[in-house]
């Protein structure tokens, strides 16, 4: 199993694993403020690279909604349409996908959230506008299904996160490659015959080896476009010419052949 996470800590990116377990931790720590924008631009290229390294069977992927902006405890400022993203961009895969919930501290964005990406993994489109429901007044005052971000400033420069992502890659490399499939040549079942220009014409073969080259009449066959009568299978080609023999035999004592000469 490998783990990745992205959590407000400055030095997560250390916490690699370890034991037998060592590099199969990816935590990016993120600053104060990323947007929609800033963390799509880490997200998809870790993931790729780690799908491409890892190649897992099965995704477990963990929705916690305290990155959202307005959070109570969280100091992110995602949007549902920013967060969705992972989901969308891990749903490309056509892996088993197990959602699951996690932190999140303004109740109704983590609902918003949850009601969000729920039809995007089920590729549902659904209205801005939220239906009347017994909560319904919680969700004001705007009684919108999303969220606008805030105006507070994204503290995770380009530069940073480049620094990061080159760092995390080098983890990534200390794992080992996933197998693939080896292409190996296939034995030929059949033993391969003897070519007659490849074969020696001053050399004597024995007569052992000219035994084994003849074939036995019960296991011949004649095709089904040959001669009359159709296919003709070891027990007919037998009786036809015990037949034979038996017209010869007649024909030699009447003293007649079935040849003309002039």
């Amino acid at each position: 199993m490998l783990l990745i996470s992205a959590y407000l800590h400055a030095n997560i990116i250390k916490d690699i694993g370890a034991g037998k377990g060592k590099y199969y931790a990816v935590n990016f720590p993120l600053r104060d403020g990323i947007d929609d924008e800033s963390y799509e631009k880490i997200f998809k290229p870790i993931m790729s690279k780690v799908m491409e390294m890892y190649q897992p069977s099965a995704i477990v992927l963990q929705c916690g909604a305290d990155s959202l902006s307005g959070d109570r405890l969280g100091c992110f400022n995602l949007t549902l349409k920013g967060h969705a993203k992972s989901v969308e961009f891990m749903k490309q895969y056509n892996l088993p996908l197990l959602l699951l919930g996690g932190g999140g501290y303004t109740i109704r964005n983590v609902a918003r959230c949850w009601t969000f990406e729920t039809a995007v993994a089920l590729g549902v489109d659904i209205a801005n506008e939220l239906p009347y429901n017994d909560y319904f007044e919680y969700f004001g005052p705007d009684f919108k299904l999303h969220i606008s971000p805030s105006n507070m400033t994204n503290q995770n420069t380009s530069e940073y996160m480049d620094k990061i992502k080159t760092r995390l890659y080098e983890n990534l490399r200390m794992i080992p490659h996933a197998p693939g499939v080896q292409m190996q040549p296939i034995p030929e079942d059949a033993i391969p015959e003897a070519k007659e220009e490849e074969e020696n014409p001053n050399k004597r073969i024995s007569i052992f080896s000219r035994d084994k080259r003849i074939a036995c009449d019960e296991e011949l066959s004649d095709s089904e476009d040959e001669g009359e009568g159709g296919r003709r299978d070891a027990h007919s080609h037998k009786s036809k010419r015990q037949k034979s023999d038996e017209t010869s035999k007649e024909t030699s004592e009447t003293g007649k052949t079935g040849l003309s000469y002039s």
